[in-house]
């Protein structure tokens, strides 16, 4: 599995990031337990997670089910890049919530504790908060980074412009600031790429793109409808909504040899900024099934097709002004 940097970092990261959304709810422990040991096995050390994660198992219950496979030993825990996430309410609590410096500094702790780890390699606010000022939040971040209890810091769900914000207001005070960006991005959705992209790009922030398959569109969906009749009245809607771009999609997939979802996902991968993809697998053979698209380089006549059949945008204000 090939490394990289992640953004500016020293920081070096497998090109795909397991996510592990599904631990707990959908993915028993046992199971969950083998899709990381395997993912080390091949190469894969970036590991995504968020203090909410659980849902209907219960919130926190993800970082739960990685607490008790770092308690396994073999040196799992140091031979991981782990990243969480902060901002979602944990409680009815009403400072239990968003990126306060109180709930920045507890929510860490609380983490640290369901993971049974010291530190957190890298903490993302999971959604910006806008009516907490960077002043506040950085001072929280300092705090946790001299504490040894988080070595990086990232965003998620921001905008180009809360970027730029949040990298000035760190310059200030002499902190790094962000180096990563989670965003949702994919062939179907590129909206980033207006003013996120080039925003990463000018601070020397990785994109960690989330839903790259944009919840299994780009994963071969029409001919997986054929063989299977029972689809939901929700993602039949869904489908129909993108269905020529769908058809000439995976008709060009099958003409090159490849699977769709190698091809989404290795289209990102050529993507200016990019840092690691998050795939996040139910089961094993899902995650097996991810691994082969770090070995497929598109060339420019098929980076050229995807285009046609996936406009993107140009960087603002070039995308709508004259």
């Amino acid at each position: 599995m090939e490394q990289t940097h992640l953004g500016r970092s020293g920081l070096s990261v497998s090109r795909l990031c397991l996510g592990t959304m599904n631990f707990g709810p959908e993915t028993s422990e046992p199971d969950a337990h083998a899709i990381m040991d395997r993912a080390h096995a091949e190469g894969v050390n970036f590991f995504d997670t968020a203090n909410v994660y659980g849902f209907a198992a219960g919130k926190g219950r993800t970082e739960e089910i990685l607490g008790t496979w770092f308690a396994q030993g073999g040196e799992r825990r140091e031979k991981t890049v782990l990243a969480t996430k902060v901002y979602g309410s944990m409680t009815d609590w009403p400072n239990d919530t968003f990126l306060s410096a109180r709930n920045l500094v507890r929510a860490c702790d609380a983490s640290l504790k369901r993971m049974q780890t010291d530190w957190i390699d890298l903490y993302q606010f999971h959604h910006v908060d806008l009516r907490t000022p960077w002043e506040e939040i950085w001072q929280a971040c300092e705090t946790l980074v001299a504490q040894g209890k988080v070595l990086y810091v990232g965003s998620s769900n921001h905008a180009g412009w809360q970027l730029a914000a949040a990298q000035e207001a760190a310059r200030n005070r002499n902190f790094t600031g962000l180096v990563s960006e989670q965003s949702i991005y994919n062939l179907l959705v590129r909206d980033i790429e207006r003013e996120v992209v080039p925003a990463a790009e000018h601070y020397g922030i990785g994109i960690i793109p989330w839903s790259p398959l944009q919840g299994g569109l780009l994963a071969g969906v029409l001919a997986k409808q054929e063989g299977n009749r029972r689809t939901s009245e929700r993602n039949q809607a869904r489908i129909e909504e993108v269905r020529p771009q769908l058809q000439r999609y995976e008709d060009l997939c099958a003409e090159w040899g490849l699977a769709p979802a190698d091809v989404g996902i290795a289209w990102l991968l050529s993507r200016p900024a990019v840092t690691a993809p998050i795939i996040g697998p139910r089961t094993m053979e899902q995650f097996e099934s991810s691994l082969s698209a770090v070995e497929i380089t598109l060339d420019d006549a098929q980076l050229a097709a995807l285009d046609d059949v996936f406009p993107g945008h140009k960087t603002a204000p070039e995308d709508y002004a004259w």
